[in-house]
């Protein structure tokens, strides 16, 4: 287990699995917090002559094994992500529930809907575990009490995780259907993200119908679907902004934003080839004709700065095949490669492998959000 810091983000490191950070939001304590103070006073109606301190207590486990479920839930979409070959970038638990952070899209509709899945499956075995454990217990104490609600708890996620609304799994299921049907993920996208809104406006609609009745719970209810309708609204927006950033801008050509491209040799000075280059891409070329690399106008200032005679070639950053794009490819395929790509420039060739330009990720970043 690693040691448990403050990660930059503004979340606690728990601990690593695969070597993926989990951690833990300050809000997470706000919503065990309101846990705690709502089901306490419940223990003692539901077990009478419980003692207030064992009422307390069974409401802080309560909270912290409601905590590991929604951990758990998040680990089966991690878990599914890993096994299809997605990388993640972390785990989140925070105020109402948590967060797998994909740093791929899936790019296949069933890999979409597996992940999504996933987390689902696991609340609802987890449902399955605590209900059986409170069938097979005694049903008058306190113990029998917290295992019964955690049943009802994780069954509560699957299935409120399950409507069909981005950014819920149901949704992502949504999508991957759509997706399938009709190729387009951004029409899956734009559905689910429907989805989504009639998910916030129902939540609302109950929250206000539960207090225009007075309802025992009325409050509590009123606050946690306003928050969690919030949350949803935020995320459907985000999902679309999201689908939005991965579409080939509309009414732009890979030719706009290409650069001319310059090929010089590798051994020029760097200082030359920097001024030579004049906003221009460069592929240094060695004397035997192999390409030496795209020039790398930042490394190449600095190294300028010190040693303007070094050969070109020693700010040069490598073509990888990952960094080569087709001139003639589908816009969203470029937007997709680059998007996924470590690297801020790539070489554009023709059908026949020859340097046609170089397309800068800022320049193509902007022309997505002049379009956004």
């Amino acid at each position: 287990m690693a040691a448990r810091t403050s990660d930059r983000t503004g979340g606690l490191l728990l601990f690593r699995v695969a070597g993926i950070p989990v951690l833990l939001a300050p809000s997470w304590w706000i919503g065990s917090a309101i846990v705690v103070a709502f089901y306490a006073p419940f223990v003692d109606d539901l077990a009478p002559g419980t003692p207030p301190g064992v009422g307390l207590l069974m409401a802080a486990l309560l909270a912290v094994f409601l905590g590991l479920s929604v951990l758990a839930h998040e680990l089966g979409h991690c878990v599914a992500a890993l096994k299809l070959g997605l990388p993640v970038r972390r785990v989140h638990l925070f105020l109402l529930g948590g967060s797998t952070e994909i740093m791929r899209t899936p790019g296949r509709p069933g890999h979409e809907g597996l992940v999504a899945g996933a987390g689902p499956v696991v609340s609802v075995v987890l449902a399955g575990v605590f209900g059986i454990g409170a069938t097979v217990m005694n049903q008058d104490g306190v113990v029998w009490v917290l295992v019964f609600q955690l049943a009802v708890a994780n069954a509560a996620v699957a299935v409120f995780n399950l409507l069909p609304g981005l950014p819920l799994d149901g949704g992502r299921i949504v999508r991957a259907g759509v997706w399938a049907v009709t190729g387009q993920r951004a029409t899956g996208t734009r559905v689910a993200v429907v989805g989504g809104i009639a998910v916030a406006v129902a939540l609302v609609v109950w929250a206000l119908y539960g207090v225009a009745e007075g309802a025992q719970d009325r409050w509590l209810r009123f606050g946690v679907c306003v928050i969690t309708a919030w949350g949803v609204v935020a995320g459907a927006r985000s999902e679309l902004a999201g689908e939005r950033r991965r579409a080939w801008p509309e009414g732009v050509t890979l030719d706009d934003l290409i650069r001319p491209v310059l090929q010089l040799p590798a051994e020029s000075p760097v200082a030359d080839a920097l001024s030579t280059s004049a906003g221009r891409g460069v592929v240094l070329v060695r004397a035997d004709g192999v390409a030496a690399g795209l020039l790398d106008a930042e490394l190449a200032r600095k190294l300028a700065a010190s040693s303007p005679f070094a050969p070109a070639e020693q700010a040069a950053e490598p073509i990888r095949p990952e960094t080569v794009l087709f001139a003639g490819e589908a816009g969203e395929e470029i937007v997709k490669q680059v998007q996924e790509t470590a690297a801020w420039q790539f070489l554009v060739v023709d059908m026949e492998g020859r340097p046609a330009g170089v397309l800068r990720r800022e320049d193509l970043r902007a022309a997505i959000e002049k379009g956004v």
